[in-house]
């Protein structure tokens, strides 16, 4: 059975929404996991081929597409192999090298019997976050797309540390999405989509086939589906599919190791679990703000700047500000807190935590006295703060590192 757990969003008939949905599609992001990629002998080349032929398929239609593609890790692992999984990271960025090899190689082979060119794009958190580094790597994928190649982009797993991972493909495709104004994100896993229970191990677990809002009883539905070969698991991709949500995307999760099953999205078939997009979604600038940038710090506020920003979309001035924590610098994201411990916003703040220090509780016309110079009367501007009611449980999710 199908559960369906959508709101009154449209008065169209559902599979009227979905099948215009998909034709309002012009840039397709596919996300695919380990659990598909790989088999008992290393890479799955028949998943590989059968994804290489749909998507192939889907730009003959005139949709541009881009490939998120999990697997070096794993594919280093059978290749090497290795029994289980490594524990050190020097270890998992050696396996990364190895599988990355084996892995564009496949993409290559599998393309290139249609002559179709494929890319390979290594991205850390990093060339995310700094926004010279997040522009061109928009552009180096725009230009990509208008020469025809299909960009296949994976974590730079051989270099990459905690401060700098995305923590998995899930939520790298979600920022790729987003970044590249996609209008929708496959995600490819091991089991037909989002399920009430275990499927593996409860033959009684329903499908859910829709969903409008990614509650708590949507993520207790994800927390009982874990991954193996992969980090994420169900649970990271209805985090992803929740970010879009926010930013106005949609997404749809469905099984990989389904021959043509991007061929039966695309023909309109009910298949998988398809996460409706927020109606009014966060801006692009906004959604970086909240979920690209990694925050470096806290600062605490009292209660009159809490109503003025949550409140009446005030900016954060130093005469609201309690306390300070972390180490960041001019233009780092923070998470605002109240001083009852709640996380109400996230924002870029205009001076750094040492001089922020200085200047908490003071009025703006104190900051060039105190300090010798004067960035701006706000520490952080409305224009570049996130409330968690905006980005719903997102914010909650954030953690800052000293």
């Amino acid at each position: 059975m199908v559960k369906d757990t959508m709101q009154t969003l449209t008065q169209q008939p559902f599979e009227d929404y979905r099948a215009s949905l998909l034709t309002r599609v012009k840039r397709l992001v596919v996300k695919v996991g380990s659990g598909v990629l790989t088999g008992p002998q290393g890479l799955n080349l028949s998943v590989i081929n059968d994804l290489s032929t749909c998507i192939f398929e889907i730009k003959q239609k005139g949709i541009q597409v881009i490939l998120v593609s999990s697997g070096a890790i794993a594919s280093g692992l059978k290749k090497l192999r290795f029994t289980c999984k490594p524990k050190t990271v020097s270890e998992k960025q050696a396996l990364a090298a190895v599988g990355q090899a084996s892995l564009i190689m496949a993409y290559e082979r599998a393309f290139g019997r249609f002559g179709q060119k494929v890319a390979q794009v290594l991205l850390t958190r990093d060339d995310l976050t700094n926004r010279r580094r997040y522009l061109n790597a928009r552009n180096t994928l725009i230009t990509l797309l208008s020469l025809d190649i299909v960009p296949i982009i994976n974590e730079n797993d051989t270099v990459v540390v905690d401060e700098i991972k995305f923590g998995d493909n899930d939520n790298l495709s979600a920022l790729v999405t987003n970044m590249m104004d996609a209008d929708l994100l496959v995600n490819l896993t091991d089991i037909d989509g989002l399920f009430d229970k275990d499927p593996r191990t409860n033959p009684d677990a329903e499908l859910v086939g829709v969903v409008g809002k990614v509650d708590q009883r949507i993520r207790n539905f994800a927390s009982v589906i874990p991954g193996f070969l992969g980090t994420g698991g169900m649970s990271s991709k209805i985090k992803a599919a929740q970010k879009l949500s926010l930013a106005g995307i949609p997404t749809i999760i469905a099984n990989g190791l389904r021959k043509g099953i991007l061929k039966e999205i695309f023909d309109g078939k009910e298949v998988g679990t398809l996460f409706l997009p927020r109606a009014n979604g966060l801006c692009k600038r906004k959604h970086w703000i909240a979920f690209t940038k990694s925050p470096k710090g806290e600062i605490i506020v009292d209660q009159g700047a809490e109503r003025a920003i949550v409140s009446n979309g005030k900016s954060l001035l130093p005469s609201g500000i309690i306390e300070v924590r972390g180490k960041f610098g001019v233009g780092d994201s923070v998470v605002i807190t109240s001083e009852y411990g709640k996380n109400i916003a996230i924002g870029l703040v205009n001076y750094q935590a040492s001089d922020i220090q200085r200047i908490k509780g003071m009025r703006t016309n104190q900051i060039k006295a105190t300090l010798g110079f004067k960035y701006h009367d706000e520490v952080i501007h409305r224009d570049n703060l996130v409330l968690t009611s905006e980005a719903e449980e997102g914010i909650e999710e954030c953690h800052f590192s000293n």
